[in-house]
């Protein structure tokens, strides 16, 4: 009689294990798919360091010193590079992600803030704050092929997605500079709100919105005519501006509201008020604007939101003093598996599954960690 039942008990232990590993080849769906391949988050923090997490494996795997007082880290959008900015240090530094050793340094001018690269990854933008200069550097060569004069104290620069302008926020002068994205000349300043630090650009490229931390004001800028359009009175100062995919929205998130107001970027007229938390501070939204997560830096914790039904869902803990946040890459129009979540206050990476909106681990990166970039390759 003992040995059905224990093959009842075999069979079901096997059946369990065949589920597992099923679930285990779906999380980690990358490194079977395609032997070799690599999915590798990049975590700065300010002891200048930059810490390489196997997103496969799910641990810190190295840390490469970048620079002091790093400021942003972008992945390249065509190469196996990550490149960053060293503000004290005056220059742009590439790492090579399949050696994880840094390749280039290149030096720009005093006191670099931004980076932004091309559509094609064939160039990339930054500015010197102190020289008042925007800078262009070929990706390939590592040379700087361009400069030109901008505002007083230029923090920001972006591309337009027509690749055709370049956007520059100058906060001394409480300007956008409208410069051309071949020759770097300046098409036209356009006053803007005081202080301003963050610019966001329609799909069509045709509006930009530029914020300020220290002011609850919205700048709406006509970019094509050079002119400013009008400034929308925000509740409250805002630390995040989040853009809907299509453009139709503008998501703009303010602690000290405990929300996010919704913008409607085609009548510039403010919409909802969604609740969110003690002091929502920053957001990232999926690709088919289903949902959109929210970081409550005063609580730990990351609150998902149902954008198209306006409904909040339970929120999940993290760490300490949640930031910066990224998706892993999945294909274009797909949904994501991880939602990467840097914890600066408790030192570490949150790593959180979509699909059920829970926290799956948290992986130790180094000292107040602040910015993340994540490469697949």
């Amino acid at each position: 009689m003992s040995r059905p039942r224990n093959f009842r008990v075999y069979f079901l232990l096997t059946i369990l294990l065949l589920f597992a590993v099923i679930l285990l080849l779906r999380e980690h769906r990358p490194s079977f798919l395609r032997p070799g391949l690599h999915l590798n988050a990049y975590v700065s923090t300010d002891d200048g360091n930059i810490t390489v997490v196997d997103l496969i494996s799910l641990r810190a795997i190295g840390k490469i010193y970048g620079g002091p007082a790093l400021a942003e880290i972008l992945e390249h959008p065509r190469r196996a590079e990550i490149w960053g900015v060293s503000s004290a240090g005056g220059y742009i530094w590439v790492l090579d992600a399949r050696s994880n050793q840094i390749s280039s340094r290149i030096p720009v001018g005093a006191l670099p803030y931004s980076l932004e690269f091309s559509v094609k990854g064939d160039r990339a933008y930054t500015t010197s704050s102190a020289a008042n200069q925007l800078i262009a550097i070929d990706c390939v060569t590592r040379a700087i092929i361009g400069r030109a004069k901008t505002g007083a104290q230029p923090v920001r620069v972006r591309i337009t997605p027509d690749n055709k302008t370049l956007l520059v926020v100058n906060f001394q002068a409480a300007t956008l500079g409208i410069h051309d994205a071949a020759t770097l000349q300046q098409r036209a300043e356009v006053p803007v709100v005081a202080d301003p630090g963050e610019v966001s650009i329609l799909p069509d490229s045709s509006l930009a919105f530029v914020m300020s931390r220290s002011q609850s004001l919205l700048s709406v800028v006509d970019v094509r005519r050079g002119v400013l359009l009008t400034n929308l009175v925000l509740a409250g100062n805002p630390t995040q501006m989040i853009l809907k995919p299509d453009g139709g929205e503008l998501y703009v998130i303010s602690p000290e509201t405990h929300g996010l107001q919704a913008l409607n970027t085609w009548t510039h007229e403010m919409g909802d008020f969604m609740m969110l938390g003690s002091a929502p501070a920053s957001g990232i939204i999926t690709e088919d604007a289903g949902e959109m997560y929210v970081a409550d830096r005063a609580a730990g914790r990351v609150i998902p939101l149902d954008i198209v039904n306006r409904r909040v869902s339970r929120p999940i803990n993290v760490g300490a003093l949640p930031g910066a946040m990224r998706f892993d890459p999945v294909a274009p129009g797909g949904n994501p598996d991880m939602l990467l979540v840097v914890n600066e206050g408790s030192g570490d990476l949150a790593v959180l599954h979509t699909r059920t909106d829970s926290l799956l681990t948290m992986i130790p990166v180094g000292s107040h960690p602040q910015r993340i970039a994540v490469k697949l390759f």
